[in-house]
């Protein structure tokens, strides 16, 4: 896991950029309850599979798990992945829910962090990607990594 400006990343969505082309990204605040806060601090969350939808104005998270706090007492949430609002200006969501409304776009969660002591969820405006792009990705991956790895056995001999 990396570092954001300010803070230590709790979670991240690695299989996002392998699936989606990421265009843009929104930073959006999270409502939690009881000590989810304190579980999110352990590195207890996962977004591998949570997606957002904007309904009457507002946007939500669906199925981020964040596992009740060990030492937790009856504020603990009873649904580990409940629905959580999300923190954004309205300018904002008008932008995101016109992304959303075109063919092939969706709302991804990438990353969850503490910034200044409040839990952020960096959002993205994903396309879809099609097999090919994904096999076409791997591909320049494979020969990056390629050229890497002769780089590095040039200055080994060079030595």
């Amino acid at each position: 896991m990396g570092k954001t400006a300010d803070g230590k990343v709790l979670a991240q969505n690695k299989k996002a950029s392998h699936d989606y082309f990421i265009e843009d990204t929104y930073e959006a605040g999270m409502v939690l309850t009881g000590t989810e806060i304190k579980s999110l601090r352990n590195g207890r969350a996962n977004i591998g599979d949570a997606f957002a939808t904007i309904r009457g104005g507002e946007i939500f998270v669906h199925n981020m798990h964040i596992s009740p706090f060990d030492q937790g007492n009856r504020a603990n949430p009873d649904d580990p992945t409940r629905t959580r609002k999300l923190l954004l200006h309205k300018e904002q969501i008008s932008k995101l829910l016109g992304h959303s409304k075109q063919e092939g776009y969706t709302i991804v969660p990438l990353k969850v962090y503490v910034r200044n002591g409040y839990a952020k969820l960096l959002l993205g405006i994903g396309k879809g990607k099609k097999q090919y792009d994904k096999r076409d990705s791997a591909a320049k991956r494979d020969a990056q990594r390629d050229i890497q790895r002769a780089l590095r056995e040039k200055q080994k001999i060079a030595r």
